[in-house]
């Protein structure tokens, strides 16, 4: 098991409500305990869903949730946009990244924080949330974390649930890292209307146990200890 990277602040960038806490809070929740302020921009107030539909008005309820996670997770700062949930993949990556840029310096970010590539679940909305952080990070030189999810773990998932999350191989992981759920999981359960009925999320949890996994999409600096780069990659 390794440990986080050393960061002076973390911008996390997210597609939807919810993904701050299910996929990053334990992550956000470690960074804030270290004393390491973080940030969160969200690209959308997810009310495409459908889940907690009977609740009433997603815009705004999801909107609440997130401000109360935010809270329970340390977080110092969050920026919620209004680009259509389902349909993010569909706005120019260029346009999504200014936001990136802008919120990156308001954090004085120096680490972002994102979904891994294949957007863990294949959502095309995570997708193009990293898509943009990443291509603001190159720019700006910035190091940009991924959370990820390991092959058995994902494989699993989809048999169970007929998903499509896309896992990574023990040679495509840079680290792992054991983690404190407590306060992520008290931030999953201000998001009421997408846990309460959400099977995947709460098996997802079980199979992972304490352990997150990470890839570096970009990095800058030279390499902490437990961390490693992996063979002929430069990360």
């Amino acid at each position: 098991m390794g440990s986080l990277p050393e960061a002076s602040s973390v911008l996390a960038v997210c597609a939807h409500p919810d993904d701050e806490s299910f996929g990053l809070g334990a992550t956000l929740a470690a960074f804030a305990d270290r004393g390491t302020p973080t940030a969160v921009l969200c690209l959308t107030h997810g009310a495409a869903s459908a889940l907690g539909t009977s609740r009433g008005d997603l815009h705004q309820i999801r909107a609440t949730e997130l401000a109360a996670a935010a809270r329970e997770l340390g977080i110092g700062n969050v920026e919620l946009l209004d680009y259509p949930d389902g349909a993010l993949a569909q706005q120019p990556a260029e346009l999504l990244s200014e936001h990136v840029r802008q919120s990156a310096a308001r954090a004085n970010a120096s680490l972002l924080l994102v979904f891994d590539e294949g957007g863990i679940t294949g959502h095309p909305d995570h997708q193009q949330a990293t898509r943009a952080a990443s291509l603001f990070a190159r720019r700006a030189r910035l190091a940009v974390l991924a959370w990820a999810v390991e092959q058995q773990v994902a494989t699993t998932l989809n048999a169970e649930f007929g998903t499509s999350f896309v896992g990574r191989a023990a040679d495509q992981i840079d680290c792992s890292v054991e983690v404190d759920r407590r306060r992520q999981l008290s931030a999953i359960i201000c998001h009421a209307s997408q846990a309460q009925d959400n099977r995947v999320l709460w098996r997802r949890l079980e199979l992972q146990g304490k352990r997150e996994v990470f890839r570096w999409l970009d990095r800058v600096g030279e390499t902490r200890p437990g961390w490693t780069r992996r063979p002929g990659t430069g990360k």
